[in-house]
């Protein structure tokens, strides 16, 4: 079994966060040790102490600000991630990269105490630079490149990812392809309603549901979303939006005059038997990103059996080619959902067909089964490579 010192994020609610709360849970189901170091400011009264955290289950680093995007650590955050360490004395270290300064100086830390870095690497992207969100996540791959270069492994989440950081100096012998998974026995159509599905339905009232589940932010292009249902026929459907970020108040005001038979705004959810819930009703699961890597909502829908529609941003048009779902371009997207969505609405039965058709496709490519498999086969090999 192998020891893994995990360096995550555990708030606000990303796919970050989901990504480290999944696989460290199954690493430690498996029998792995697992302590998680991440962001979050102890209110202990011995805090200035760096000590009294290292033998805890969790270590916590001080921060100055933490957002969904970005986190600026403390001061004296790097003395007492190094001290944390060298007590914990990890097998392996495994950054699920935070986007903070501190990720920088990873290598140079490991280095110095002889510990194997992973780093998973999170950030969208879109291969083909169409737009300028898209050139902004450019800059992001370009500053990063050199540190991951110092790292000993890489795990990315397609080809096309591999490519773009390959491109940018990251030798390709340190990056490995392993798709996002998720639980197939956690994130299932719904064979009975239970007392979890009878409150969301209770909340959301009658009607047909089309749903959105993330971060509400510019790069997510909710707002193209939005424009196009308001604009379509939709009858007794209504447009569900779960989640929260800083694009959430001005798109609220923008579109206040759909009225709530049309659009919900449902807020963020961290209770995971409710999202299981709403991703169970809901009939389609729209991703309209500019940029992505590969969301995880977007699977956890496929796994649900819900339809879905995703931009070809990132991985999510590879992880839907071949009719497990709706693949449009990020150019235009609103003009392409005012084709997509009264097709959707007036054929039910083809939404049922494109969700079995997506769950299909998780069970046989994207289960956290498969993710796990392969990330213990890197922990072993670099746990061996650094015993010799």
């Amino acid at each position: 079994m192998v020891h893994v010192a995990w360096l995550g994020k555990k708030s606000p609610f990303c796919g970050n966060v989901s990504y480290g709360n999944s696989t460290t849970k199954e690493l430690k189901e498996r029998g792995h040790k697992v302590s998680f170091i991440h962001f979050d400011n102890p209110t202990n009264s011995n805090a200035s102490n760096p000590l009294f955290l290292a033998n805890d289950p969790e270590v916590s680093l001080p921060y100055l600000i933490k957002s969904q995007v970005y986190t600026i650590p403390s001061p004296r955050a790097e003395k007492e991630l190094k001290v944390s360490l060298e007590r914990l004395k990890p097998d392996i270290v495994h950054a699920s990269l935070t986007l903070s300064p501190l990720d920088f100086r990873l290598p140079e830390l490991c280095n110095q105490i002889n510990l194997p870095l992973v780093g998973t690497f999170h950030p969208a992207f879109d291969a083909k630079n169409r737009n300028l969100t898209a050139s902004t996540q450019q800059l992001t791959y370009q500053l990063y490149a050199p540190s991951l270069s110092k790292f000993n492994r890489i795990i990315v989440f397609s080809e096309p990812q591999k490519k773009v950081l390959a491109k940018l100096g990251v030798d390709k012998e340190k990056q490995l392809v392993i798709p996002n998974g998720v639980d197939e026995n956690i994130w299932k159509p719904l064979n009975e309603k239970n007392k979890k599905h009878d409150a969301v339905r209770n909340k959301l009232g009658d009607g047909r549901i089309f749903l959105y589940m993330g971060r509400i932010a510019n790069e997510k292009n909710i707002e193209a979303l939005l424009r196009s249902w308001r604009k379509t026929k939709t009858y007794n459907c209504k447009l569900v939006i779960v989640g929260d970020g800083p694009m959430k108040p001005t798109l609220e005001n923008s579109f206040s005059n759909l009225r709530e038979d049309k659009l919900i705004w449902w807020g963020a959810e961290m209770d995971l038997e409710t999202r299981v819930a709403i991703m169970q009703i809901a009939e389609v699961f729209f991703l309209p990103s500019l940029v992505e890597g590969l969301s995880l909502s977007l699977l956890e829908a496929m796994s649900t059996g819900t339809a879905c529609v995703a931009t070809d941003a990132g991985a999510d048009g590879e992880v839907l080619e071949n009719g497990a779902g709706i693949v449009i371009s990020t150019d235009n997207v609103s003009t392409q959902l005012k084709t997509i969505i009264p097709i959707l609405v007036e054929h039910p039965t083809f939404t049922k067909a494109l969700g079995e058709k997506a769950r299909d496709r998780v069970k046989e490519k994207y289960t956290i089964k498969k993710n796990i498999d392969a990330i213990e086969k890197i922990y072993i090999e670099l746990k061996n490579s650094f015993k010799n």
